[in-house]
């Protein structure tokens, strides 16, 4: 596939995305599918004359696209969301903060809090995880293709997320927080994500079923 051609799938899929159903943070369950695919726009970011998809998610196990929605922008705590601990890392490392490299630590295992336990500042952690959230209330919205089959779902969040990442017209502005991100793909890619970047975009027939699940996405 051509630049010209992926560049004009990438455009075609801002269009699509943009005339979804738009959500905020924190958002009522019932406007929200129970499984499905997520896109995230972030404020200030834009490509092919529209908000810029930053991210594309989803979730394995069933009735959970909810719940993993509200871990990644409502429940304080980095370690079960790889998307929030991707946005204080950028945070800090904006700000030169020391207390980056404990951050960077997982403390989900009773090992890892016997080892490490001692570095953590309760109150400065919960700051941050504060601000995290701050951001994400002020700075995202997301839409929504509801998709019940999981193999689908897996599939096409894969082509999707590859078709942004090869798209050369859709770039980060310079102020993308992003940009302060120590991973050199989150700042390439412009993405959110460090996964399935730069494999098999999406092709004809993709975008056929999009079509058909934006229309019952409306």
């Amino acid at each position: 596939m051509g630049v010209f051609r992926l560049s004009q799938h990438c455009c075609e899929l801002h269009i699509i995305i943009n005339g979804l159903p738009r959500h905020r943070f924190p958002f009522e369950d019932d406007c929200i599918p129970r499984n499905g695919i997520y896109f995230l726009l972030e404020k200030g970011e834009y490509g092919h004359d529209a908000d810029r998809i930053v991210r594309v998610g989803t979730h394995t196990g069933p009735n959970q696209l909810r719940s993993r929605l509200k871990q990644h922008f409502v429940q304080e705590n980095k370690d079960r969301s790889i998307f929030r601990k991707n946005i204080g890392r950028c945070l800090l490392n904006r700000d030169k903060d020391p207390y980056a490299s404990v951050w960077e630590l997982d403390f989900t295992t009773r090992e890892a809090k016997l080892n490490n336990g001692h570095l953590i500042n309760p109150a400065y952690q919960l700051t941050i995880e504060s601000r995290v959230s701050d951001y994400f209330q002020k700075h995202f919205s997301f839409c929504v293709l509801g998709i019940e089959d999981k193999t689908e779902r897996l599939s096409l969040e894969s082509r999707l997320i590859s078709t942004l990442s090869l798209c050369d017209e859709c770039a980060p502005s310079v102020q993308w927080l992003g940009m302060s991100s120590p991973h050199e793909k989150i700042r390439r890619s412009g993405l959110w994500q460090v996964n399935e970047l730069y494999k098999e975009p999406l092709n004809n027939q993709d975008f056929d079923r999009i079509e058909v699940l934006a229309s019952e996405s409306r």
